[in-house]
């Protein structure tokens, strides 16, 4: 899929001023754009197709994309505050009067999309690009600063995390988008870094997600960490040794898990795995419709929190913690810690950091993590399905421990 220079995605992005932000959101909206092209020719003007847990229609996420730009842009006349701005202002109205009755997620439930009465693709592509232009339009006049700014990188920032859902669903339906996963790469031996106090939370200008910003200081001992993320045959190993039978392997929850899946479709590896040969250590998953023989030095991709977890254990390891993998990425790089393949789940629960103020937008946007709080899983690193610019190593990401949709793997520590 064809982009605007590289210069417009790298991960300084999140403060950017208004020169590169208007080329990254023409980016932006272009690699929208071309996903939306893709999925209509898979599944017609309409994108009809049967409702999948957990997610949602692509011409659903494809216009509320464009309904978060314009209501937090272009329809509101305190957007020069930025984060100060208030969640229940005053709004202008939409160019298209049907837009809030269709995209708000206030007005439209998870369930309740998948038989919403939307409009055709036609449609949806004119109102991404009618609200693109009201965008650029305003931040050719908004003022250069943080405050000024805040709405426009929010924008791009949510475009491009609802691009990488996007490229999800297109996994999980089967649609090719002619991405190249991640290449294998050579083993390298654990890595020891030492003892540190180190402080979590975003404390650079820009934007940040509420759920990464803060100020949380904690004391770091020496640990040994994976330089790689776990590989498929490393995984084969854990596999081959009734790593899914054995039930002192896996957390009570996780195991009362796996029995679920298995009585559903005999689960045996991660998803989309249609073959794993113990004997030859082959994998056989499929990728984006076409089955694909993965090779053993490639990240596992697909992995719950609770398959994670499991293998850890098998491999008498942990999971590394938020700050060690924040370290490690931050420090070791010219060591050899290699990130960026597949986001990576750590150890502990999703909890805010000291200082934590919710974002005004986040329910508007869907990524309101609070609701999660003390039981999603937290996700760090970025995946190959990601935009550069969304790579960054205090970027914070979460799920539930059983979900698997995602391109995300893991790596350990030493227990």
């Amino acid at each position: 899929m064809s982009a605007l220079p590289v210069v417009n995605d790298s991960s300084d992005l999140r403060r950017a001023g208004r020169d590169r932000l208007s080329l990254a959101l023409m980016d932006a909206r272009n690699h929208t754009l071309q996903l939306l092209a893709r999925f209509e020719q898979a599944l017609g003007a309409q994108l009809r197709m049967a409702p999948l847990p957990g997610a949602v229609p692509p011409l659903w996420l494809a216009g509320h994309i464009a309904w978060v730009a314009e209501y937090w842009i272009g329809r509101n006349p305190q957007r020069a505050l930025g984060p100060r701005c208030p969640p229940d202002g005053v709004r202008l109205a939409s160019v298209d009067p049907h837009a809030d009755g269709w995209f708000d997620p206030f007005l439209v439930g998870p369930e309740e999309r998948w038989s919403l009465p939307l409009p055709e693709v036609s449609a949806v592509r004119a109102y991404l690009l009618d609200t693109l232009e009201t965008t650029l339009e305003l931040l050719e006049h908004a003022s250069d600063d943080d405050d000024g700014l805040y709405f426009f990188r929010m924008a791009l920032f949510h475009e491009d995390l609802r691009g990488e859902e996007l490229v999800t669903l297109a996994q999980a339906l089967g649609l090719q988008l002619g991405l190249a996963l991640p290449p294998g790469a050579a083993a390298r031996a654990p890595l020891l870094l030492p003892a540190t106090q180190w402080t979590l939370g975003w404390a650079e200008p820009g934007f940040a997600l509420d759920i990464e910003r803060g100020h949380e200081p904690v004391r770091v001992p020496e640990f040994e960490i994976d330089a790689q993320p776990v590989t498929w045959s490393q995984y084969v190993e854990f596999i081959d040794d009734g790593g899914y039978d054995r039930s002192e392997l896996w957390h009570p929850e996780g195991w009362a898990w796996l029995q679920r899946e298995a009585e559903q479709e005999g689960r045996r590896g991660p998803r989309h795995v249609e073959q794993i040969g113990v004997a030859s250590g082959a994998v056989l998953q499929t990728v984006f419709g076409k089955a694909m023989r993965m090779g053993g030095s490639q990240p596992v991709m697909h992995a719950s929190w609770w398959e994670a977890d499991a293998y850890a254990r098998w491999a008498g390891r942990r999971l590394p913690t938020e700050a060690e993998w924040e370290i490690a990425a931050m420090q070791a790089g010219r060591r050899g810690f290699r990130w960026g393949d597949v986001r990576e789940w750590t150890a502990g629960t999703l909890r805010p950091f000291a200082g934590y103020t919710p974002d005004a937008w986040g329910g508007h946007a869907e990524l309101d993590a609070q609701a999660l709080f003390g039981q999603a899983r937290v996700q760090r690193g970025a995946s190959f399905a990601a935009r550069s610019r969304m790579r960054h190593p205090r970027a914070r990401c979460w799920a539930l421990p059983q979900r698997d949709e995602g391109f995300v793997g893991f790596r350990t520590c030493a227990a």
